[in-house]
């Protein structure tokens, strides 16, 4: 796949007014490449030299091909977790394998397995599962949790409570998981050592959620620490918060799966595939000097 294929080739991207797929827009459109967004909101597409924009939503099959046409790769962003995010995602793949799409690049989850701990990511499995049944070629990237949501693990009085055990997770910042994607999406030699490939997206060190918050504490000068909690205190703590059973099962399995194992992956993928390194918790914390801000001294 050489530059003539790239220089006519047109890059569909969901998700570009979220943090992963507006950031993958922005470095694309750094390159100077021609991209179309997928958007359920026309008004909040970004806009960026060689861009257009279509509106859509996963959901509605007719109009997500029709925004597909002309797209020769899709950057496929996983859709809000829902009850019914797998009938979501299908009616997204099939619109764009009707309108003629080639590739996907899905941003799917790591441990994607149909019985996999955090709840979630057993969507990502299925479909993944999906995207291979219709014959397209395809890349899935398969992120750790995210270092950028980690603070929000830490409430106001500086605790996070979870059924983490002693299982580690190599946190990994949505810049590296955009940096990725894009090499992906983009550069020729990547892409064409990445079909049918599934990518691990991780951090460079797996730590506990105990080790983690210590790291966080030391390096903020903040007091913070972990409290375990029994998967039945993991559920009830969260019912306050008057979410749905399948939203609270979702939280609580996410520190699940870390204790099972499931979350102990480090992968070279960024280095790799980016050309730098991925980046710490304390490169993240040098970067985002206020992260930890709402968390008293």
């Amino acid at each position: 796949m050489g530059d003539d294929h790239m220089t006519n080739h047109t890059i569909g991207v969901t998700g570009s007014t979220g943090a992963v797929g507006g950031r993958v827009a922005a470095r694309i459109a750094r390159l100077g490449l021609t991209q179309r967004f997928i958007v359920r909101d026309i008004n909040r597409a970004p806009e960026y030299p060689g861009s257009s924009a279509s509106m859509a939503a996963y959901e509605d099959g007719a109009g997500f091909a029709r925004a597909c046409q002309g797209v020769d790769t899709l950057f496929l962003v996983s859709a809000h977790e829902s009850e019914d995010r797998m009938d979501t995602h299908v009616s997204a793949v099939d619109a764009a394998v009707e309108a003629g799409v080639s590739r996907i690049v899905y941003l799917s989850f790591l441990a994607a397995g149909p019985a996999a701990t955090f709840t979630f990511a057993r969507t990502h499995f299925f479909t993944e599962a999906h995207i291979r049944s219709t014959g397209v070629s395809y890349t899935f990237l398969r992120p750790s949790l995210y270092l950028d949501l980690l603070p929000h693990w830490v409430d106001d009085e500086g605790v996070v409570r979870g059924p983490a055990g002693d299982g580690r997770v190599a946190w990994v910042s949505r810049d590296d998981v955009a940096d990725v994607a894009t090499a992906v999406l983009t550069d020729p030699v990547v892409i064409a050592a990445s079909e049918e490939i599934a990518y691990d997206v991780t951090g460079p060190e797996a730590l506990s959620v105990g080790a983690t918050v210590e790291k966080l504490g030391r390096l903020t000068g903040r007091s913070i620490r972990y409290v375990p909690e029994t998967w039945e205190e993991a559920l009830e703590s969260r019912r306050a918060t008057g979410a749905t059973e399948w939203e609270i099962e979702g939280w609580a399995s996410s520190y699940a799966a870390i204790a099972t194992g499931e979350m102990d992956v480090v992968a070279d993928t960024v280095p790799d595939l980016t050309g730098h390194p991925a980046q710490s918790i304390e490169g993240f914390l040098r970067r985002h000097p206020s992260a930890l801000a709402h968390v008293g001294v």
